[in-house]
Parts: structure tokens; C-alpha cells; sequence
């Protein structure tokens, strides 16, 4: 079809379509004989998405990364395109209303702030806007820097075999399972599920479980081998899920990709989406074999802050396990 037939069929304007093939989102098919542009049927599903992408409020620049990141991929069928897609855009959001609640909390702080002072409380203003944009800065920078795509087709083969960076690997994930003490109908969340295995034993215990993964292709193995698992793209900083969601949440060797100034914003995440009652167990391994590990050290010391009663458990060397209860039913 010509470009004013695709306008009238999606409502918008000729301009509009030709902005986005300017800007490299449209790749041109144009007819010898008048050179006309000619839209085909794939064009009008690449149109509809990325007018479905700029509604959910991603840039021009993002929406460009996404589709070429699409285009490497091979087989995609239009169901598994669309999901990836509608995927993304619940991240997206997700991360949006967690930054317009964050945005509502600073404007509370001001205010209350306001309230008490005599004078205009400016440098309190300040401190309060340089944490908040810290914050939005830690979550909009978080990009895959360890190529999960890549990975996830070996990657269960790879942690039987990495016996440094996996040690005891099933051994560990089952003694994680077994600390958590899921009870049938409870619902679970894991942080960084990868292929899911460490979620697939809490489902043996009954537990209905989600995953989130940064990484699409390690999702996609997680679905073939748990279709009963609810699983969504996103990461620890920006959990993709409901406040008071889960009954536990756990994570294995996923932590570790984080950086010191990350955890407390994680932490919160997984704390936001936990019910109050809710229980938390992080496994991970302890560099060089020593105690003092950095890790163990902040999260131990940010859930002690928040009053979680932590019992520290090893089953294998090198790896440790916290689980933490509230000591106190918070609101």
C-alpha cells in the first residue's frame, strides 16, 4: 500500500511516517517504475509497534536499538515478536511509575520540609533533588554489559562445568530451596531467573512462580522448560511487578552483577514487591573463599537496617545463602 492508504489505515499523518523513516526506523521499499513507496505487510506490523513504543514513551533512539536488536534475531515468530515487544513496553512503564513515585515522595519531603523550617530550606531542596536524580540515573543506566543473549543457550551446561563462578551449583540451589520453605499456593519471585533453576525447584514445592531476567533469550529458555512460570523482562533496579506481590523472594548468583551504590535501590525493589510478612533468600559466592565478602557485608548490613532477622547458611565453600524474615510485620 502508498504511504497516505497506511496513514488513513493507522490514523496518524503521512508526516508522522516519514519522520520515522528519516530517522532509520522505516527501512524504504520503493517501486521502479514511479518510485513510490510501496509498505508491505511487514512494515505496517513494524509501523504499529513502534507507534505502540513511542505511547509507552520510549525515544526514537531506544526504539531504533530495539528493532535492530530484533532484526539479528532469526525464526521470530509474530507471537513471540509481539510478547517481546509488549514485554518491553511493561518495563518501560514500570520504570515510569516508579520514577513518578519516586518524583511524589521527594515533592512530600519538600513539603514537610517547608512546614517546619523558618527559613526556605534550600540546601535541604538541594540534597533532596541530587538523591532523587542519583536514583534515576542509577536505574536508566542499567544496560547488559555480560551478553546473557549470547549466553543462554549454554548456559545451563555452563554452570555445571564453571566450578569457580558456579560452585556446587545444584547443590546450592537446592539447599536455597529447601531454606525458603515455600508452602503450596504461596507466590515467589526470582531476581535474575535466568533459564530458571532455581525457580523450577520452588515450583516442585508448590509455589506459583515469576521470574524477571534482563535477558529475552534466557527467558525464552525458561519458558520452554517452566510454562507455568509468570516471567518478564526487567531487572532488580526496576522490578516490573505490583507493591506487595510476592510471598518470598529469592535470587541466586544474580547479585553479584550489581554495584555497591545499586544494592540499597534492589533491596528496596525486592522489598516493595514483598507482602509484609514476606521472607527474602539471596545466594551468592564469596570471593577468594574469605567471610568479609563485600556482598555478604552490604546485604547483611542493609537487611539488619530494615529489621530482617538473617540466618547466614553455607552448604558448599565459597557460596553463601541469607534468609531473612522481618523481625517486625512492617507497613
Amino acid at each position: 500500500m502508498k504511504i497516505n492508504e497506511l496513514a488513513r489505515k493507522l490514523g496518524i499523518s503521512t508526516r508522522t511516517i516519514r519522520f520515522y523513516e528519516q530517522n532509520g526506523l522505516l527501512p524504504g521499499v520503493i517501486r521502479e517504475d514511479n518510485r513510490y513507496r510501496v509498505f508491505s505487510d511487514e512494515d505496517v506490523w513494524r509501523l504499529q509497534t513502534i507507534i505502540a513504543l513511542r505511547e509507552a514513551g520510549m525515544t526514537v533512539k531506544d526504539i531504533r536499538e530495539v528493532l535492530e536488536s530484533e532484526s539479528a534475531h532469526h525464526a521470530v515468530t509474530d507471537r513471540e515478536r509481539l510478547r517481546y515487544y509488549l514485554e518491553l513496553q511493561q518495563a518501560l512503564l514500570a520504570g515510569q511509575w516508579l520514577e513518578m513515585r519516586r518524583m511524589a515522595e521527594t515533592t512530600s519531603q519538600m513539603l514537610e520540609l517547608l512546614q517546619k523550617e523558618q527559613e526556605l530550606p534550600l540546601q535541604e531542596f538541594f540534597e533532596l533533588a541530587q538523591q532523587a536524580r542519583q536514583l534515576r540515573e542509577l536505574r536508566h543506566n542499567w544496560r547488559d554489559h555480560w551478553n546473557f543473549d549470547q549466553r543462554a543457550e549454554e548456559h545451563d551446561r555452563h554452570v555445571h562445568t564453571d566450578h569457580t563462578a558456579y560452585p556446587g551449583y545444584d547443590e546450592v540451589l537446592t539447599h536455597t530451596a529447601a531454606s525458603v520453605r515455600a508452602a503450596q499456593g504461596e507466590r515467589g519471585l526470582d531476581l535474575g531467573t535466568g533459564t530458571g533453576n532455581l525457580a523450577g525447584r520452588l515450583l516442585a514445592q508448590g509455589a506459583n512462580m515469576a521470574g524477571i531476567d534482563q535477558s529475552r533469550e534466557m527467558l525464552k529458555q525458561c519458558r520452554s522448560k517452566f510454562p507455568a512460570m509468570d516471567v518478564r523482562i526487567g531487572n532488580l533496579l526496576s522490578i516490573p511487578y505490583d507493591d506487595r506481590s510476592f510471598d518470598f523472594v529469592v535470587s541466586s548468583f544474580a547479585f553479584r552483577y550489581l554495584a555497591e551504590q545499586e544494592l540499597p535501590l534492589a533491596l528496596a525493589e525486592l522489598q516493595r514487591v514483598l507482602k509484609p510478612h514476606g521472607r527474602i533468600c539471596i545466594t551468592d559466592t564469596i570471593p577468594e573463599n574469605t567471610e568479609n565478602s563485600t556482598l555478604a557485608r552490604l546485604l547483611q548490613d542493609w537487611l539488619e537496617q530494615h529489621d530482617y532477622m538473617l540466618q547466614r547458611t553455607s552448604p558448599y565453600t565459597g557460596v553463601f545463602t541469607l534468609l531473612a524474615v522481618p523481625i517486625r510485620v512492617w507497613s
